[in-house]
């Protein structure tokens, strides 16, 4: 994927070493070319990481419209820029990609663009004309933009470490990441550097040093959906087919494919001609390579298995948690690393998953869980859950109220502060009483940003494009607006709907029969707490000697057992890798 980074301030040409070595600090996330420019009135310097998709021979940016001397660099695709430029009257010549749509479209009608872009990205925009820097990211946050102040100036990146070595910026222990694994919100473990948020738009003076914020789109206003489940699902399936296939580029590229419902519709959407999957050799039970190469096979792909193993997972830790940024919560990053190596070694540069149906449309248990309570789940065969459950067992004739039962179902530790808990207060709040639809406000605050970032983070390592491609506005949307019944009506089948079309498509019954989740899970729990306990203990107590007071419980908690619901062991280990980088030791 692309990188973008910068400064703008009154002096900012002065600084144009130092937003090129900004550049060249995250140069693998555009392998094609790192390149940095000024604007005409010198007040900002950008850079960009090109990565090319659509044209192999295009000219590396940042891109600047000369008439106006407006300049931009820009991390993502735009799905629909062919159409837009139609649309809005924007000249593009053959070899022309989306950026240069974008450029002269922001040139023509300033940041009222944004609500006519369906896609990913993050984008930095100098506009001379008023002196000021625009920032912004998509509507779901797939591409990350860091950004801090530092004086009279304000530096962005796309990376944190990147604007980590620009400045100081000692590490603080968010409570959240005690709390769910990860921060939240726009903070970061760096003080100083923010993240910005989904769907926000930033303008930064560089005359006056003001800096303002806000939101361009949202998700909780949309009408609910009015009409019957045929009605419902022959809908869904047009967006469906109108919008996934859009996200397929048109060379070679790979589908993640676990096996399950997402990755698995997909497959029958997108046909890429290679799709990878993560075996675990004696791990029966996260094994779904069986349906996966019946999936690859019905569409004629190439299948690649990838078979790590503990050892592994000891020599690629430090890569993997270096590529992160900082420590965050995901259950797959391990199999995701995995398969994004994979392929890289392949020679691909655009990799597709199945990210959004499982918070759009009631795909995990902790939904089933809220929605018909944790009896109806376990009588509905999902015994194995019942560690899950039991956190919302309570004493006889006391009822937990739903914000309660989501909250204890999210956290991974202590809440002392009630940050999460008011969070998904909030959630219910903006839903206007719709459970299910509280449900996915409440993972966007909290679950997803580790989902999303984990992606784009592990893809960028290796140069690749990560797509998402459930996430298209239009189907966001129509899901969002969904009444529950349309997505779950069974306690052990979630994304009801989802279902239903991927059996009109023709996918195998154990695909959209299956009754459990399982996605890229990995044994890395079960291996910390066998073969590996040793390495770990090791690993954990090492950067005790090192890390700052606050961090220590963190890191202390990871030297305990912990089950197949708990995290802990893995964070901690995450965490100590994290605190014997380089970078970070000098942070701390």
């Amino acid at each position: 994927m692309c990188g973008i980074a910068g400064l703008a301030g009154g002096d900012a040409s002065r600084h144009e070493s130092t937003v090129g070595a900004m550049g060249i600090s995250q140069a693998h996330r555009g392998p094609d070319g790192t390149v940095h420019a000024a604007s005409i009135d010198g007040r900002a310097v950008l850079a960009m990481n090109t990565l090319l998709i659509v044209d192999p021979q295009a000219m590396p940016g940042p891109y600047l419209d000369r008439p106006t001397g407006v300049l931009l660099a820009f991390n993502g695709e735009i799905y629909n820029f062919h159409q837009q430029a139609k649309a809005w009257g924007i000249p593009l010549a053959a070899r022309e990609s989306d950026a240069h749509f974008l450029l002269r479209a922001w040139a023509k009608i300033g940041p009222s663009c944004l609500n006519g872009l369906d896609g990913m990205f993050a984008l930095a925009v100098y506009d001379p004309r008023v002196g000021k820097l625009f920032l912004a990211r998509d509507r779901l946050g797939e591409k990350p933009l860091y950004w801090r102040l530092d004086g009279g100036r304000l530096a962005f990146a796309s990376e944190v470490t990147t604007l980590s070595g620009y400045g100081s910026a000692p590490l603080v222990l968010r409570p959240e990441m005690v709390s769910i694994e990860t921060p939240t919100g726009a903070d970061t473990p760096f003080q100083g550097i923010q993240l910005l948020a989904p769907a926000t738009l930033m303008a930064f003076d560089t005359a006056t040093g003001s800096l303002d914020q806000h939101t361009w789109w949202s998700l909780e206003n949309r009408q609910p959906f009015e009409g019957t489940y045929t009605e419902a699902l022959a809908r869904f399936s047009v967006v469906l087919a109108e919008q996934v296939p859009l996200r397929a580029p048109s060379g070679e590229f790979a589908l993640l494919l676990s096996g399950g419902l997402d990755s698995s519709a997909l497959a029958y959407l997108m046909r890429p001609p290679v799709c990878i999957t993560v075996r675990y050799p004696g791990q029966d039970r996260l094994d779904e390579s069986k349906i996966a190469a019946t999936v690859a096979r019905d569409i004629g792909a190439e299948l690649v298995v990838v078979e790590p193993d503990s050892a592994d997972f000891t020599t690629v830790l430090p890569h993997m948690v270096a590529a992160l940024d900082y420590p965050m919560g995901n259950a797959s990053t391990f199999s995701e690393y995995m398969a994004y190596r994979k392929a890289s070694d392949l020679g691909l540069k655009v990799v597709a998953g199945g990210l959004g149906p499982d918070e759009l449309l009631m795909g995990y248990v902790r939904h089933a869980l809220v929605l018909f309570g944790p009896d109806d789940v376990l009588a509905a065969g999902l015994e194995a859950y019942r560690p899950l459950a039991a956190k919302l067992m309570h004493t006889a004739g006391q009822s937990l109220d739903s914000a309660e039962a989501v909250t204890r179902l999210i956290l991974r530790g202590p809440d002392p502060e009630g940050r999460i808990r008011d969070l998904v207060g909030s959630a219910m709040q903006r839903a206007g009483g719709d459970l299910a639809r509280a449900l996915t406000l409440a993972d966007l605050a909290t679950a997803w940003r580790p989902l999303v970032m984990t992606s784009d983070k592990l893809a960028s390592a290796f140069g690749l494009e990560r797509r998402s491609p459930y996430l298209a506005r239009d189907l966001v949307e129509l899901a969002y607006r969904l009444p529950a019944e349309h997505k779950i009506c069974d306690p052990a089948e979630g994304k009801r709907i989802l279902r239903d079309a991927a059996k009109a498509l023709g996918l195998p019954r154990e695909v959209w029969g299956s009754r459990d989740k399982l996605g890229f899970a990995s044994p890395v729990p079960a291996w910390l707490n066998g073969p590996l306990a040793t390495w770990a203990d090791d690993q954990i107590r090492i950067a005790l000697t090192d890390a700052p007071a606050a961090w220590r419980p963190l890191l202390e908690g990871g030297l305990k057992p912990s089950g197949r619901f708990d995290r802990t062991r893995m964070q901690a280990l995450m965490a100590a890798a994290w605190f014997r980088a380089p970078s970070v030791r000098a942070a701390a």
